[in-house]
């Protein structure tokens, strides 16, 4: 009888690479291992045809045989026409096992007792005028340090952490049940494969102690909300001299009474008067360098917007200084007197207001029309 092509057989292409061909065989093995299917002569079959293409093929120098030759290359060479039923490749456990030591980081491997320590953030709030001109700020962050009794290594005085007897200093332990086998990181030592016997009396073993640092930080002119500054080498100390993480310093700018910002543009709200707003005038408006005036022309209607060039944010990225938008806002006079109302009443009187107010006409005039085609 014939033999079916190997990549056939474990369903691959010829270019697959060395993973893809291991992977392959992995998933079919499991599906067809004897472990799984006591007394099915066809699934040994196939089990005996996948660990004989896979013999081949994972071997590079008869991979190119076979490639060169086919069948003929490979012949009596060992593989599993060599090696008898599933040689070189035991039993289901130890396939299911590797495909979780992949997954998990097996492979028994210790995992490094030396770990770089956390990054921490500080949430620090800024006024406007302290983001925009930028300033230098004093913090106090709650960290973890190394213990500098034990100095970091968590064991007291005088001693030294022991090999783990758990796993052996490997880091690691295999759980087996039935065909099911599976690493994980030892309960015991955590996967560092060291024990300590003797915790330090300072840090009760952990190697790392609770401290408050005080930091000075340098805020740049022009941070906004979420803009971050990072801090090397502040975060939370490293374990068994590991690097400490690094500290980021978010800045939070608070809301101001006058001015709002967006980007680098500034707004703010001014308010003029209704005599103001009609004949025109000049008054102060403030801006983060001090008072500048602005001139209000006649007519001037609710909702105009005067842009005072370079007037708002250089931003901290580069780019040039924003404009500060000021939108005024006409307010209607309160707390009249008698004569006051009375001079009102007889500007109202001598008003046409077709001629007089254009927007008002404006929305009477759509109002009509709305109500007209109803």
């Amino acid at each position: 009888m014939s033999k079916r092509d190997y990549y056939e057989v474990l369903g691959v292409e010829r270019g697959a690479d060395e993973k893809d061909i291991k992977k392959a065989y992995r998933r079919m093995a499991m599906k067809y291992h004897p472990d799984r299917n006591p007394g099915d002569e066809e699934a040994e079959a196939k089990f005996k045809e996948l660990s004989e293409a896979y013999d081949v093929l994972a071997d590079p120098q008869k991979r190119s045989a076979y490639d060169q030759f086919g069948h003929a290359g490979v012949d009596g060479q060992g593989g599993f026409g060599g090696g008898g039923a599933g040689a070189g490749h035991g039993s289901f456990s130890d396939i299911f096992g590797d495909v979780f030591g992949d997954i998990f980081g097996g492979g028994g491997g210790r995992r490094s007792s030396v770990q770089r320590g956390a990054d921490l953030k500080y949430n620090l709030e800024l006024t406007l005028e302290e983001a925009v001109r930028g300033t230098e700020k004093t913090i106090k962050v709650p960290t973890l340090v190394n213990c500098d009794t034990c100095e970091g290594s968590g064991a007291k005085k005088g001693t030294q952490p022991v090999t783990c007897s758990t796993c052996g200093g490997i880091g690691q332990v295999r759980m087996q049940q039935g065909f099911f086998a599976v690493q994980q990181t030892c309960p015991a030592c955590s996967g560092t494969g060291k024990i300590i016997k003797d915790p330090c009396n300072s840090c009760y073993g952990r190697g790392v102690k609770e401290e408050t640092k005080t930091l000075s930080v340098k805020i740049p002119p022009g941070v906004d909300t979420g803009d971050r500054i990072r801090l090397s080498g502040e975060g939370e100390a490293g374990r068994n001299g590991g690097p400490a993480g690094d500290l980021y310093v978010e800045a939070h700018v608070k809301k101001h009474s006058i001015f709002e910002r967006e980007g680098a543009n500034l707004y703010c709200e001014v308010p003029i008067s209704f005599a103001d707003a009609a004949l025109g005038g000049e008054m102060e408006v403030p801006t983060l360098d001090g008072r500048v005036k602005l001139k209000i022309p006649a007519e001037t209607q609710t909702g105009r917007l005067f842009r005072l060039r370079s007037k708002g944010v250089t931003p901290v990225r580069g780019g040039g200084v924003g404009d500060l938008l000021c939108r005024v806002v006409v307010e209607t006079p309160v707390n009249l007197n008698a004569r006051q109302k009375e001079l009102l009443s007889e500007l109202q009187e001598s008003m046409d207001g077709k001629k007089h107010s254009p927007r008002s006409k404006g929305w009477f005039d759509g109002v009509k029309k709305f109500f007209e085609e109803m």
